[in-house]
């Protein structure tokens, strides 16, 4: 096949104990899935799982060197646990859900905070505060062989060397399995979708030439530095 200007490289994550890389195809987030994060955001109520979504080439590995976004003065951290899928359903009961994950690792979604603050008041679509450029930084991915099902394990964010979120997958409101039933029934899941499944509280600003790392028990870290 002729294209008129060659096609964009595929987004891809390294995995541990491999040469191999793991294709991205979609990214999709969870909003609200820590009951303290939820409060800290205005809510209080134990919601329907809902999703938002990033380009897949906003991708980020780790180590990199981001530049400031564009449109906006309040950037912030958010640390999430990265579910990776890696067989196709659709509409799908949670154990059935539970089979098509392939992998998790540590990841940051990024936000720019007054973009979406505005977009809510307004009660406007807020995509462009989270799908920007350079807004999902996510390491290395563990094999679900060798992580096991993630139904727990502590998660950090550091911000330059300062704990600013501290919690515990075992927090999600929604876990794994129900996550990726809910949505198996909204779109047919593929190969290469991942999933960021939401954030502990204490989310908050990262400032220019300041450093971000997310860890979490069992997965290793993901660290970037804002330029």
């Amino acid at each position: 096949m002729e294209y008129v200007f060659p096609p964009a490289p595929v987004p891809s994550l390294p995995v541990q104990g491999s040469d191999a890389r793991f294709p991205v195809r979609r990214i999709f987030c969870v909003g609200r899935n820590y009951a303290e994060h939820a409060k800290e955001m205005g809510a209080d109520t134990r919601e329907p799982p809902f999703f938002f979504t990033k380009p897949a080439d906003a991708l980020v590995a780790d180590g990199a060197v981001l530049d400031w976004p564009l449109a906006t003065s309040d950037l912030h951290h958010e640390a999430e646990l990265v579910v990776a899928i890696g067989k196709s359903g659709r509409d799908l009961t949670p154990d059935a859900a539970a089979a098509l994950v392939w992998g998790y690792a540590p990841g940051i979604d990024l936000t720019r905070r007054d973009m979406q603050s505005e977009a809510k008041a307004m009660r406007r679509p807020w995509d462009m505060s989270k799908g920007f450029d350079e807004s999902a930084p996510c390491g290395t991915l563990v094999p679900v062989a060798v992580s096991g099902a993630m139904v727990s394990g502590r998660i950090t964010c550091t911000v330059s060397g300062e704990i600013r979120q501290d919690g515990d997958v075992a927090d999600m409101i929604w876990d794994v399995p129900h996550i990726v039933s809910h949505l198996s029934g909204l779109v047919e899941l593929a190969q290469g979708d991942l999933i960021f499944t939401g954030t502990p509280a204490g989310v908050g600003p990262v400032l220019p030439g300041e450093s971000c790392r997310v860890e979490i028990a069992g997965l290793g870290a993901v660290e970037v530095r804002i330029g």
